[in-house]
C-alpha cells in the first residue's frame, strides 16, 4: 500500500468516526421497520430516521409503550410519519401476523433494523417452546427477515441491519442444547443469541450475494450503551452490575445507535460489513468498521444455523425475494 493509499484510508476512518445522525441522507418516501422501537437504541434509531423524513414502523411488543414512543418522537418533530405495530418476536405467530399486515399496507420496505432483544432472564421458553433469548434475539428476527424479503427486494437501496453485540465474540452455538434443558446460565445464553445474530447477518450476506439480490445484509453493535436492556434485566446481579454499577461508563442511546444508523443509511456501506464504536475496546465512540469473530464468519457454522433456524421457524428463504413457509 502506498503512502497516499494509507492516508486516504485513514482519512476515511476519521470521517466515519465524526459521522453523526445529522448526516443521514434524506429518507423521505422510504419505509423503515425498526424492532424494539419503543425504547433505547430502537427509539433512538426510529427518531433519527423520522427526523430525516422517513416513514418509520415502530415494531413493538407493547403497543401502549410504542404509542408513547411515537408521541415522544412527534413532540420533537411534528409531522413525523410513524406507525405503531405489534410484534412479539417470542411468538412466531405474531411475527407472521405482523408480516401479513405489512404486506397488506406496503408495496415495499427499504430498511429493516433487527434491533430488539432481551438479556439474561431466568430460563424461560417462548410460545413455540424455544429458549427465550435465542427465540427473541435470533429466531424471531430470522423469520421476520425471511417473511419481509420480497418487500425488501422491491425497496430503494434495501438493507437489513442486524444488531449484534461485543458479546458475540464470547458466544458459541450449543447445537445439542439450544434451549438450555441440560444446563442454563443467563449470560452465556445471551452470548449465544448475539453470536447467532452475527452468524445470521454474515450468512444472509453470503446468500444474498450469491443470489444476486439487491438487498444488503449489514451488522452493527452499540458498544456499551445505557438502555433498558441492562437496567430492566430480570436477573438482579446482571441488573445491578450492568444497569447501575457500570452505567456511568456507558454512552447514551443516541450515541450507541450511531453504528446501526451508519450501517442503515450511509452511502458506500457494503454487505457483510460490521460497524461498532471506534473507542478502546469498542465500548464507546463514533462508528467504525470492526472485525467479526472468525467463528461467526465460518461458513459451516452459518449453514448449520440456517438449517436449524429454517426447521425451528418453518420459514425458508427464497432469496429472489419471497419467503416460503
Amino acid at each position: 500500500m502506498t503512502e497516499m493509499q494509507r492516508k486516504t484510508r485513514q482519512d476515511d476512518r476519521d470521517e466515519m468516526r465524526r459521522w453523526t445522525a445529522e448526516r443521514i441522507p434524506d429518507r423521505t418516501g422510504q419505509v423503515h421497520v425498526v424492532t424494539g422501537a419503543n425504547s433505547g437504541l430502537g427509539l433512538a434509531t426510529s427518531r433519527a430516521l423520522a427526523h430525516r423524513g422517513g416513514h418509520v414502523i415502530l415494531a413493538v411488543r407493547d403497543e401502549a409503550r410504542g404509542r408513547r414512543a411515537a408521541a415522544e418522537i412527534t413532540a420533537g418533530h411534528p409531522g413525523a410519519r410513524l406507525d405503531v405495530r405489534r410484534l412479539d418476536l417470542a411468538d412466531l405467530d405474531s411475527v407472521r401476523a405482523f408480516a401479513e399486515r405489512l404486506h397488506a399496507e406496503h408495496a415495499r420496505v427499504d430498511l429493516l433494523v433487527n434491533n430488539a432483544g432481551v438479556m439474561a432472564p431466568p430460563r424461560t421458553l417462548s410460545a413455540q417452546g424455544h429458549e427465550l433469548q435465542f427465540a427473541v434475539n435470533h429466531l424471531g428476527h430470522f423469520a421476520l427477515t425471511g417473511l419481509l424479503l420480497d418487500l425488501l427486494a422491491a425497496g430503494d437501496d434495501p438493507r437489513v441491519v442486524t444488531v449484534s453485540s461485543l458479546n458475540h465474540r464470547k458466544g458459541a452455538l450449543r447445537f445439542d442444547d439450544l434451549d438450555g434443558e441440560r444446563g442454563y446460565a443467563p449470560m452465556p445464553f445471551y452470548d449465544q443469541s448475539k453470536f447467532a445474530n452475527a452468524v445470521f447477518g454474515h450468512e444472509l450476506h453470503r446468500r444474498l450475494t450469491a443470489a444476486g439480490s439487491p438487498v444488503r445484509s449489514v451488522l452493527a453493535h452499540p458498544g456499551y450503551s445505557a438502555t433498558h436492556l441492562q437496567t430492566g434485566a430480570p436477573v438482579a446481579t446482571v441488573r445491578v452490575l450492568f444497569g447501575h454499577l457500570l452505567k456511568p461508563f456507558a454512552q447514551a442511546p443516541d450515541r450507541g445507535a450511531l453504528p446501526q444508523l451508519y450501517a442503515a443509511t450511509a452511502p458506500g456501506v457494503e454487505g457483510g460489513q460490521f460497524f461498532g464504536p471506534d473507542g478502546r475496546g469498542e465500548l464507546r465512540g463514533g462508528p467504525s468498521l470492526v472485525p467479526l469473530s472468525p467463528e461467526a464468519a465460518d461458513p459451516a457454522t452459518g449453514r448449520r444455523l440456517w438449517e436449524v433456524s429454517e426447521r425451528l421457524t418453518d420459514v425458508r428463504f427464497d432469496l429472489r425475494g419471497r419467503a416460503a413457509e
